[in-house]
């Protein structure tokens, strides 16, 4: 295009439009550039190509391509039909717009709506008459021409060429409208091709001249012919195209969506500007809050189950083999790159308009147009086009980006899914941990983790250097078992514990992958910025910089090179800094979790002061690395800002005084412009490359997962050679259930050698003969703890690493009739009570009942409002223990699976249940014919009802098979265990009130939901939360600290604008010197630098207050939140998941730590600019103070339409997330139990319904940001234009002033829309204060006064007085106690019974002013109710039925706060009677530095039941009260504790025993005995039993020991006179 410009001479030459030469008069140049007309320049003699010779061909060229397409598309389709004809494999080839359907589909919907409907076929046939009138035209057009046939080859070669394009776009547009659906489609591709062709043909032959001072369109010949062809072209070529909507075409055409997303029917113009999210941003702006439900439906593209077919063959390890998992993502969106690649080219070359406009236009008013070749206002359009076209693509590219991190978040989240439900669990590897307190139980699957391979271990180093986060999550799993630590006293709730806290351990870890690493790699997905955009940038700068400024841009860059090594410096200290930070917050975090999970613990013991100050010193400890890390911070926001300035300065320093050149406003201007671009490469580079490195971290711990953790033999392929060693498996009968002469492993590593008592190890389950279980019988697995009965079952369920010894192994579990089975840890899932025990089977009334009736849940589901529709909660959190373990039962029962495996379901059961579960369902109707594989402690309970006895031994062997004596005569430990369990049996016959820990009350709701749901806040941030943040951030010196951080945000823009109209005054002097020697460069470079040295030393100053100010409002939250929810009540806590209160503590914190104080600097740093910038131009030009505010105001109101829509969808897409990871937590909690029941293919489904409502949320939340992008800078390069237009066009305004009003529009333009989606980005993150503000005006128990501290010798006795005390348990509720009376002298020993209800557990909340009370309750002469809380509490100790410990050394928990000596620990560990349960030998006995995990899961219940009196006995309470753990403790435990309570304590501490049992309290001093809230009888047990109407005596009598416990009476009476 340029070609003809070569050799300008002084003659003026052009072309008619036949490209012959003519002559034209010179004119005389006139100077105002306004009425100027540039002669025409010359071209010599010699060249004689006419101009645009090279689009004579065109039309032509563009006919042989689509010709050309159409024969390469009928080669590939044979191709793939061939292909699908030869290979078996259906869908598998390629997809064809599913064409194989098309005579149905025109069938069934008719033609017109088979080409995409009335809409559509209309736009097709007006492009057609369209086409056919251009046809006519043409022809006229060429007939007109005279001669044309005898000069074809000339001049009308370019006409023929374009009618001959004609009249086949109108045979291509006749097959848009009259072929079948596909061929119509292909017709359409053709046609836009062809057309566009011509059209760009004829706009550069016709329409770029006219933009030029030179040249003159070609085509015209005096008739207005050309201008309607060139517009109807428009409307075919350009119009149509854009705006006709796009055909619904089905992903799956089997399967098309009811409705389908207005994404995939909107036209390409609607796509380019987003216009089809107009009704869901306006329905937002209307209503309140948008719900999920209002969202436009899931594209069938976005749904999972397409996306999975999609990807999967390029991801799935079953499929691709060891392929690095990057290759398989990007094949998978191989042309989703390709866009984007494409857009970032488009982005880059666009981000130059600007600079060129600029640079065109005020070289074109310093030289008042002389030798201009373009006339302004094309520089002007190009202003508004470069700038809308470069927002297009980016835009663009950002919506694919996003749409690909959506749909990658959910392929990847559904593959780590897929594979967790392949993957084999095991034991964990224990470290030298183990050597010390090594296991006592086998490993099962649910004291199990991810079997991942030790040398991954380096793979989690590079990790915790890059995100300490996720090098936490993933470095618990090197922790060991918490199965330790069991004494001989261990009991089944040992084992049961330690399964369930090692149990999250797997979901742990993979929860980490699909949240963490997940995130690492959205954040990581735009590496084509580093490969491909920063360099076009760089290139692309430098030469425009070259072109303007010579070889002293290159000095400039040197400079920028040299000082490249401060950034990077910065960058390490941030790094190092940052990792610090981490283990502080990590530190506090786990603290804070911690303390959350034992809040109830915490309260009762009237540790809330201490615990305070503990979380306080954590905080403190992070605060200062967060201070830390936000100076670094601030120094390298800084550095990157400075270093651009140096480089500029320098630049135009050598360009003035070394190369000695006028610095002209265009060269100022266009050069600023280009000096930000490099800004903006570097603030990019050194964000984005930590993104990369850490993206390639989690995309390698994602890819270890998949390829390197060990999986189920099933899955497992084999290696070559491998097989011969395998043998076959020898089955005599299909139907048979049994093993035969095999071992079994937990992991394939082990060749299943096992040495006992090695530290790490490797448990092996070994059959030596053939073990067969009885078809249609119960079976009972029998053995002591940890001989291997769980693994027995795992072994048949195939989860087990299976090691055949000889030619006829075998083992086998036919899945043909169903298999069900119910785990001893009782798995549960987030549903109705109701849809846990159906688990997807369909309804059956009369059996559902008779399920409910022997699992003996009548009783239970009576107790909830809502019945067997109440919500069970995560982890059944509305669930007893024992109702979970009913439900898992009831789950297996209802099945119709013929077999049956039970793991131990009587554990968590008292003995009465248990008794009623083995009469009424071992024996009932729905059992008979199944066959039963029961694995249990409870010999003495089941034996009777057993068919056959399996008796496991020590070493994983079994000792003996089929009767109970053969079992018991073969196995010394298991008749110890026999009558001990006699012992219990008889124990719990005794008890008054078989006691469930109740679940909580507040928990349920006639609805069955969980009562209080989690808040969603409506419309924008609240002011009572950002007055919170504010206020605390100025503290007590407000004034202050506003004043200074306002004026330094003031200043900044105020100085940095005046340097940019101070560059422009310079080079102004240059236009009044002719002489540039004359203008002093020196002087006004040193001017400039001290100016831009004050600019940042004033706005460090301001930002170094802000930063002071920001970590003074986190201390004071976060000292506010603690304690908020520490002085809350225990009712708030029952009704609130401790979940949502972490949260607060952990998430929400971090948010004012970090994204809160950013965004808000950000946006009135911003606020500030735009404001100054707007002056700035209506100072030079007055005129645009209304343009600029209408730009304002408009830019506001799309932003606020936005921020209303993106808030609600925003916090929908928030909850949308939970529900995946929660059905992914209990899917891996549950795994075994899945593949049990091979419901794997359900639990996808599941999965997939909630990623698809992820994903909807997704997709529309990060479209909304397009939609208000792409119009403001619309916005913004209209505004920009206009000034352009306005100054270029008025006189007397110079081109310095020019270049100042422009470049302030210019950067005014842009910060409206960063203020906007920064403005948005603090309101989503403001959201937490919100959640902050909401759990600081909970409702509070007493604060504490100084006239509540009580003398420091009290309490000295244990005396009790109590008044008319009532209690209720919420201000309005019914009284749980009706005014009782009682004393109690000091010393004494209480028993409290009565039946479930009768006011209990209400008694001593109330008497630690738990819950509401009225009356007095005087405790050593002082009344409770005017002590302080934290003097009452720490006074008196409670030992509940299932004490809480705190994770951590026993010593930490005896003594949290270090106050004692090991000597005294020892001494109240001995007192309490833990010694004598352990033998000196021991390995596993419990010290004071053993390891207790959180909540003491890895210690049976008696075992806390006796730390907690070891720890009232360190406390030294005078008050001690004693909730009964009943049945739940094993005999010997049980008789230690009471020994304990009887001699070991101090003679003056007053005993309260809540009492389950008779034997317990028959010897106390006293008896009171409750019945609905009041006292029906309290005195002496001997004068009690007298009574003859009286409760007590009615209770022995009804009781099975009645001689006994007379007798027990009848001796403390006489012993106490």
């Amino acid at each position: 295009m340029w070609s003809y410009l070569a050799g300008v001479s002084s003659n003026l030459w052009t072309f008619d439009f036949t490209g012959s030469q003519q002559t034209i008069l010179q004119t005389t140049l006139v100077p105002s550039a306004h009425a100027f007309h540039a002669a025409n320049s010359s071209i010599p003699p010699e060249r004689k190509v006419p101009y645009a010779y090279e689009t004579t061909f065109a039309p032509l060229v563009a006919i042989g391509l689509s010709i050309t397409w159409i024969f390469v598309f009928a080669l590939v389709h044979g191709f793939a039909c061939l292909r699908k004809k030869l290979t078996a494999r259906g869908g598998t080839g390629l997809e064809l717009n599913g064409e194989g359907s098309e005579e149905e589909v025109i069938e069934t919907q008719g033609y017109i709506k088979s080409l995409g409907g009335a809409i559509i076929f209309t736009f097709r046939l007006v492009r057609l008459l369209t086409v056919a009138g251009l046809l006519a035209l043409s022809i006229v057009t060429l007939l007109r021409k005279p001669g044309w046939k005898e000069h074809i080859c000339d001049e009308a070669l370019f006409r023929v060429g374009l009618t001959a394009a004609y009249a086949y776009a109108t045979i291509t547009a006749i097959a848009t409208v009259a072929t079948s659906p596909a061929r119509a489609r292909r017709s359409v591709k053709h046609i836009c091709f062809l057309l566009g062709a011509v059209w760009l043909t004829l706009v550069y032959r016709d329409f770029w001249p006219l933009a030029t001072f030179t040249m003159k369109p070609l085509d015209t010949d005096g008739t207005p012919f050309i201008w309607v062809e060139l517009a109807g072209l428009t409307f075919a070529a350009l119009f149509i195209p854009l705006t006709v909507p796009r055909q619904y075409i089905p992903y799956d055409p089997k399967d098309p969506a009811p409705e389908p997303n207005p994404e995939q029917t909107a036209s390409i113009w609607s796509m380019m500007i987003y216009s089809f999210l107009d009704p869901v941003i306006f329905l937002a702006y209307r209503i309140p809050h948008l719900s999920l439900d209002q969202l436009p439906p899931l594209s069938d593209y976005d749904r999972t189950k397409n996306l999975v077919r999609r990807s999967f063959k390029n991801l799935d390890p079953f499929v691709v083999g060891k392929r690095h998992l990057f290759f398989g993502l990007m094949r998978t969106f191989r042309w989703e790159y390709v866009q984007l690649a494409v857009m970032l080219l488009v982005r880059g070359l666009s981000q130059f308009a600007s600079p060129l406009g600029i640079n065109g236009l005020l070289s074109y008013m310093e030289t008042g147009g002389e030798d201009s070749f373009v006339r302004p206002w094309f520089w002007i359009l190009w202003l508004v086009l470069g700038p809308f076209i470069g927002s297009v693509a980016v835009q663009w590219y950002i919506y694919i980006a996003t749409g690909m991190m959506v749909r990658c978040q959910g392929i990847l989240t559904q593959l780590i899914f897929d594979h967790a439900l392949r993957i084999r669990v095991k034991a964990e590897t224990q470290g030298d941990a183990s050597a010390s307190t090594p296991s006592t139980a086998a490993p099962t699957p649910d004291n199990a983790s991810v079997a991942d391979p030790s040398e991954h271990d380096s793979s989690d180093e590079t990790a915790g250097s890059v995100h300490s986060n996720a090098s936490t999550a993933k470095g618990k799993q090197r922790e060991p078992s918490a199965a330790s630590m069991s004494s001989s006293a261990s009991t089944k709730v040992d084992k049961e514990k330690s399964e369930e806290s090692e149990k999250t351990n797997l979901a742990g870890k993979l929860n980490n992958l699909a949240t963490t690493d997940m995130e690492s790699l959205v954040n990581g997905r735009d590496f084509l910025f580093i490969i491909l955009y920063i360099p076009c940038q760089l290139v692309l700068c430098v030469l425009f910089l070259y072109k303007l400024l010579g070889w002293s841009s290159f000095v400039g860059l040197a400079v920028t090179a040299l000082m490249f090594p401060i950034p990077g410096f910065i960058a390490s200290l941030i790094q190092k800094t940052q990792i610090k930070k981490m283990k502080t917050t990590d530190a506090r975090v786990q603290s804070v979790t911690e303390i959350m999970n034992v809040i109830r613990m915490i309260k009762l013991f009237g540790w809330e002061p201490k615990v305070n100050e503990q979380i306080a010193d954590k905080r403190e400890q992070e605060l200062t690395h967060i201070r830390r890390f936000k100076v670094l911070e601030l120094l390298n926001g800084v550095t990157n800002f400075f270093i651009p300035c140096v480089t500029m300065v320098v630049t135009y320093s050598f360009y003035t005084l070394a190369m000695n050149q006028k610095l002209t406003a265009s060269v100022v201007f266009s050069s600023m412009v280009v000096f930000d671009l490099l800004r903006d490469q570097l603030h990019t580079i050194f964000g984005m490359l930590p993104d990369m490195i850490q993206a390639k971290v989690s995309l390698d711990r994602v890819n270890d997962f998949l390829h390197e953790t060990e999986l189920l033999d099933q899955y497992t392929e084999k290696s070559e050679g491998s097989e011969d060693l395998v043998l076959p498996t020898a089955v005599p009968d299909p139907d048979v259930i049994g093993i035969r002469d095999a071992s079994f492993t937990w992991s394939s590593d082990n060749n299943g050698t096992w040495t006992p008592g090695s530290g790490k190890r490797n448990f092996a389950l070994r059959i030596d003969e053939e073990l067969i279980f009885k078809k249609g019988k119960i079976n009972l697995v029998v053995g002591a703890t940890g001989t291997g009965k769980t693994s027995l079952l795992m072994a048949l369920l195939g989860e087990m690493h299976y090691v055949p010894s000889g030619p006829n192994s075998y083992f086998n579990l036919p899945r043909a009739g169903g298999v069900a089975y119910a785990s001893q840890e009782s798995w549960v899932q987030n549903e109705t009570i109701r849809d846990n025990i159906l688990f997807g089977a369909p309804y059956e009334e009369e059996r559902y009942n008779k399920v409910i009736e022997q699992c003996a849940l009548s009783r239970d589901l009576t107790l909830f409002e809502a019945g067997d529709q109440t919500e069970v909660g995560e982890k059944g959190l509305t669930l007893s223990g024992g109702q979970k373990a009913r439900i898992t039962l009831a789950r297996a029962v209802y099945s119709k699976a013929e077999i049956l495996l039970f793991d131990d379901v009587l554990a968590a059961l008292d003995v009465h249940t248990s008794k009623w579960i083995v009469d009424k369902c071992f024996q009932g109707d729905l059992i008979q014919g199944r066959t039963v594989i029961l694995v249990t402690h409870n010999v003495a309970m089941t034996s009777s009802i057993a068919d056959f006895i399996v008796s496991m031994g020590s070493n994983g062997r079994i000792l003996s098979q089929g009767s109970l004596s053969k079992a018991l005569a073969k196995d010394k430990k298991l008749s110890a265990e026999l009558k001990e369990e006699t012992k219990q049996i008889e124990k719990a016959e005794h008890e008054i009130d078989p006691v469930e820990t109740e679940p909580v009350e507040a928990s349920k709701k006639a609805d069955g939901k969980l009562i209080v749901a989690e808040e969603i806040s409506e419309g924008h941030v609240g002011w009572p939360a950002l007055k919170m943040w504010f206020s605390s951030m100025g503290g007590n010196r407000a004034f202050l600290f506003w004043g200074a951080f306002i004026t330094a945000m003031a200043l900044t823009p105020l100085i940095e604008t005046y340097l940019t109209w101070y560059l422009g005054y310079w080079a102004s002097q240059y236009e009044l010197h002719d002489d540039p020697s004359e203008v002093s460069a020196p002087y006004y470079l040193s001017v400039y630098s001290a100016e831009l040295l004050l600019s940042v030393l004033i706005y460090l100053a301001g930002y170094i207050v802000y930063v002071y100010g920001c970590l003074r409002a986190s201390r004071a939250i976060h000292k506010k939140l603690v304690g908020s929810v520490l002085g809350t009540t225990l009712r708030w806590l029952d009704t609130t998941p401790i979940s949502r209160v972490i949260t607060r503590c952990t998430q929400d914190i971090q948010a004012v730590d970090g994204p809160i104080s950013q965004y808000f600097a950000f946006v009135a740093e911003i606020t500030s600019f735009i404001i100054i910038k707007l002056l700035a131009v209506v100072l030079v030009s007055p005129a645009f103070i209304l343009p600029g505010i209408l730009i304002a105001v408009i830019g506001g109101w799309c932003g606020q339409i936005y921020i209303k829509g993106q808030l609600s969808i925003k916090r929908e897409m928030s909850n949308a997330r939970a529900p995946v990871l929660s059905h992914f937590g209990a899917a891996m909690n549950g795994l075994v139990s899945i593949r049990a029941y091979g419901a794997e293919q359900q639990f996808k489904q599941r999965s997939y319904e909630r990623i698809d409502r992820f994903t909807s949320a997704g997709r529309t939340f990060y479209n909304l940001n397009r939609w208000v992008c792409i119009r403001i800078e619309f916005l913004g390069g209209a505004f920009a234009a206009g000034i352009a237009a306005y100054l270029v066009y008025t006189p007397g305004v110079s081109a310095s002033n020019t270049g100042f009003a422009m470049n302030m529009a210019v950067g005014f333009s842009n910060l409206i829309l960063w203020w906007i989606r920064l403005l948005n980005q603090f309101e989503v993150s403001g959201n937490s204060l919100e959640r902050i503000q909401q759990y600081l005006v909970i409702e509070q128990e007493p604060k504490a006064t100084e006239d509540g501290i009580p003398p420091a010798y009290w309490p000295a006795s244990g005396t009790l007085n109590v008044e008319k005390l009532s209690a209720r348990y919420s201000p309005d509720g019914p009284k749980v106690l009706k005014d009782i009376s009682f004393n109690i002298s000091s010393g004494e020993r209480v028993g409290i019974v009565g039946r479930t209800g009768s006011g209990k557990s209400s008694l001593t909340l109330s008497l630690l002013r738990c819950i509401f009370t009225e009356g007095n309750v005087v405790y050593d002469g002082l009344d409770t109710g005017k002590v302080n809380l934290d003097a009452l509490r720490s006074s008196i100790t409670i030992i509940p039925q299932v004490p809480e410990l705190l994770s951590g050394t026993l010593r930490q928990n005896l003594d949290p706060f270090d106050q004692y000596d090991d000597a005294t620990l020892n001494d109240a560990l001995r007192a309490a009677g833990l010694f004598s349960l352990q033998k000196d030998e021991d390995d596993g006995r419990i010290t004071l530095d053993s390891p207790i995990s959180s909540g003491g899961g890895n210690l049976s219940v008696g075992q806390r039941q006796i730390l907690a009196l070891a720890r009232a006995i360190v406390r030294r309470s005078k008050l001690l009260i004693l909730d009964e753990a009943t049945s739940a403790i094993d005999y010997e435990t049980d008789t230690v504790i009471q020994t304990s309570l009887r001699k070991e304590l101090d003679k003056d501490v007053t005993l309260l025993t809540v009492a389950h049992r008779l034997q317990t309290i028959m010897d106390a001093d006293k008896i009171m005995v409750l019945d609905a809230g009041e006292i029906v009888e309290f005195g002496k047990p001997a004068e009690l039993l007298k009574n003859e109407k009286g409760v007590l005596r009615s209770l022995v009598d009804e009781s099975g020991d009645k001689e006994n416990l007379y007798a027990m009476a009848a001796n403390h009476a006489a012993a106490s006179k």
